[in-house]
């Protein structure tokens, strides 16, 4: 069995540390020449050193947690990425609160530290709610692409998702954004979490089955489609596969070097969410049920570890969550300051052993009682 030499010499280290005090290494052979003769130990004694790195899960802290932006408006769904030297963070904002208005807007900040934050873009579209920002890299571009709810004069009574419509705005150098244009092939479709792999942008994006129409929301869940869009110029979609045929939802997911996807779903109707795992071409889902709803869900990888992270509930009460994915389930490693109206969140690398995190929450009050909705940053450290 191959095993990353990082990984191997990581937990090995540990395992040092662990049954040989200090002194002991002070005094004898270096780290360097104890973990060579622990590992040839180990494999003339015909153990795997897998199970030792993958029995090891991480205490994680949390620190620096930042209220970004508060500003009296319904501030949610945010995303995070790495570009051009800088960390973009982007969110929804809407003054008019979390359901459907056109007064709702995109905005797009950035920071050299995720410290200090700057507002570089904001945009909206005409008789549209825009929500569910996400970022995707494509080549020297970064997108930023929106789902968005027509809310114009002649909504239907019953909110319709076949009159939904992708959006996207984006850039080469980050400072200078494209005015925000349709995403061709996506009409009828919520769009949501997006990667690129082999030069191709691809996006989770929900509709209803053969675009039915429905009098009423009853029998909308399981209608719910989680599909497949790609492109090659991240403007014009054609669907290529999916992740759900039924009772499908917001669908985070990553290609490996082969093109296979591993992604987290949650399910319509507060059913359990799903790990899935996809090859070429992507219409034979594998399914494992991971036993328990995640609203918002993120999956990341970082160092040794499959971060899943997204809003949980736990006795009647939701919060964010951060776990790590072990052979197909999940292991609590912290949660968020977080409750009510939450999750959503986002994550990049900011140095060995640390992750800036965004999420949005509504747990904290303000001068009136009322809750108010905030973006957050902070930093979580793996020990």
């Amino acid at each position: 069995m191959l095993v990353d030499p990082k990984i191997l010499f990581k937990s090995v280290s540990r395992f040092i540390l662990h049954f040989f005090p200090p002194q002991a290494i002070s005094r004898g052979a270096s780290m360097l020449s104890l973990t060579v003769k622990v590992i040839l130990v180990l494999l003339i004694m015909g153990q795997t050193i897998e199970p030792l790195a993958a029995a090891e899960n991480p205490k994680v802290e949390l620190s620096d947690v930042r209220q970004i932006e508060w500003d009296g408006a319904h501030n949610a769904f945010t995303d995070l990425i790495w570009f051009r030297g800088r960390i973009y963070l982007t969110f929804r904002s809407c003054p008019d609160g979390h359901m459907v208005h056109s007064t709702s807007r995109i905005k797009v900040l950035s920071s050299s530290d995720g410290n200090v934050w700057r507002e570089d873009y904001t945009f909206s579209v005409p008789d549209r709610d825009t929500r569910d920002p996400h970022f995707v890299k494509l080549g020297n571009k970064l997108f930023v692409y929106t789902g968005t709810w027509y809310c114009g004069p002649h909504r239907p009574v019953t909110r319709n998702m076949n009159q939904m419509l992708g959006y996207g705005v984006v850039t080469t150098d980050g400072k200078n954004w494209t005015r925000p244009f349709q995403l061709n092939g996506t009409y009828g479709h919520y769009i949501w979490r997006g990667a690129a792999f082999d030069n191709s942008v691809y996006l989770c994006a929900r509709r209803r089955r053969n675009f039915v129409e429905l009098d009423d929301l009853s029998k909308h869940a399981k209608l719910v489609e989680s599909r497949i869009l790609k492109s090659d110029d991240g403007i014009s979609f054609q669907d290529v596969g999916f992740f759900q045929h039924e009772f499908g939802d917001e669908t985070a997911f990553q290609f490996n070097s082969a093109g296979a996807i591993m992604a987290v779903s949650r399910r319509g109707g507060g059913r359990t969410a799903q790990l899935i795992r996809l090859s070429p071409p992507y219409n034979s889902p594998v399914y494992t049920d991971l036993g328990r709803y995640i609203g918002g869900p993120l999956i990341f990888n970082f160092e040794s570890q499959t971060l899943v992270a997204g809003r949980n509930i736990r006795d009647g009460k939701a919060f964010t969550n951060v776990s790590a994915l072990k052979e197909g389930k999940l292991v609590d490693l912290i949660d968020l300051p977080s409750g009510g109206d939450c999750s959503y969140p986002g994550m990049v690398s900011l140095c060995p052993g640390c992750i800036l995190i965004s999420w949005y929450s509504s747990h904290l009050m303000d001068d009136t009682g009322k809750p108010k909705t905030v973006v957050f940053t902070a930093k979580l450290h793996f020990h």
